[in-house]
C-alpha cells in the first residue's frame, strides 16, 4: 500500500465510520478495486485507523465525557450485550465477516429499514425532550449487537434502536456515537492483538509505521467534520437518503459478487 491508497482508506474510514452507511462494506469496496484487499497490513491499517476516528468524537464532544459518572455507567450498561454475544459467538460472526454475500444483503436491507423508519416511528423525530436513561442505553446495547453482522452498520443499528426509545435523531445519533467510543476500542483492540501481535502475523516497517500515524490523522479529521455535519442534516431531513444509498452500495456489491469479482473482507 502506498502513500496515496493509505490517504484514501483513511478519508473513507472518517467519513462513514459514525455514518449509518456501513464502514465495512466501503472498505472492501475501496480495497478491492485499488487491488490491495487480501494484503495483510491493509486489514491491520483499516482496523488501526479506527483510533483516530474514535478520538474525533471524544474532542467534538469532550465536555459529555467530563460532565458525570452516570454517563460512563450508561455506557458501559450500552456494551454489556455486545460483550457478551460477542464471547459466547465470536467464532460465527468471524465466519460471518468472510462471506461479503452477507454485506450486501445486510446493506439493502438496513437501508430500506433506514428510508422507513421515519414513517414507522414518526413520534421520535418530535420527543425533543427525552433523555438517554439505563434503560435506553441497555436496549441500544441490544440492537448494537445486530452490527455484529457484517454490513448492519453499528452506527445504524444503535440509531434505530435510540429512535425506537422515542428519542429524537439528533440525541439517538449523539449516543451512537458516544457509545462507539469505548466498543471500537475494545473491539479493534481485541481484535489487533487476537490477529496480528499475539499471532505474530505481521512486522512494521518504518513507512509502514508512518502510513499508520497518517491514516490516524486523515480519519480523525475527516471524522470530525463528518460527524458535526451528519448532526446537522439528521436533525432536518432525516435518514432517507442514508437507506438510500445504503441500498445502491449493497447494490454495486451484488454486481462485483454476480461479475465474479472477488471481492475480499479488507
Amino acid at each position: 500500500m502506498n502513500f496515496w491508497e493509505a490517504i484514501l482508506l483513511a478519508i473513507v474510514e472518517g467519513l462513514t465510520e459514525f455514518l449509518p452507511i456501513s464502514s465495512t462494506g466501503h472498505l472492501i469496496i475501496v480495497s478491492t478495486f485499488l487491488d490491495i484487499a487480501g494484503n495483510d497490513f491493509v486489514k491491520f491499517f483499516n482496523v488501526n485507523i479506527q483510533f483516530g476516528a474514535i478520538l474525533s468524537v471524544v474532542v467534538l464532544y469532550y465536555k459529555r465525557f467530563f460532565k458525570s459518572f452516570d454517563f460512563y455507567f450508561k455506557l458501559v450498561v450500552g456494551m454489556l450485550p455486545a460483550i457478551v454475544v460477542g464471547v459466547l459467538a465470536g467464532d460465527y460472526i468471524d465466519a460471518l465477516l468472510e462471506n461479503v454475500w452477507v454485506v450486501s444483503v445486510a446493506l439493502i436491507v438496513g437501508g430500506w429499514v433506514l428510508v422507513k423508519i421515519d414513517e414507522w416511528l414518526p413520534a421520535s423525530a418530535a420527543n425533543a425532550s427525552k433523555e438517554v436513561g439505563f434503560r435506553e442505553s441497555f436496549i441500544i446495547g441490544c440492537f448494537q449487537c445486530i452490527a455484529m453482522i457484517p454490513g448492519v452498520s453499528r452506527s445504524a443499528a444503535t440509531i434505530i434502536g435510540g429512535l425506537a426509545q422515542r428519542l429524537n435523531r439528533i440525541t439517538a445519533a449523539e449516543f451512537s456515537f458516544f457509545l462507539a467510543v469505548p466498543t471500537m476500542f475494545a473491539a479493534s483492540a481485541y481484535k489487533l492483538f487476537k490477529d496480528f501481535y499475539k499471532s505474530g502475523a505481521i512486522a512494521l516497517s518504518a513507512q509502514e509505521w508512518q502510513l499508520l500515524l497518517i491514516g490516524n490523522v486523515v480519519a480523525f479529521i475527516v471524522a470530525m467534520i463528518a460527524v458535526k455535519t451528519f448532526i446537522t442534516y439528521v436533525g432536518k431531513h432525516g435518514f432517507k437518503i442514508f437507506g438510500y444509498y445504503r441500498i445502491f452500495l449493497g447494490s454495486i456489491l451484488l454486481i462485483l459478487l454476480l461479475l465474479g469479482i472477488d471481492v475480499q473482507m479488507a
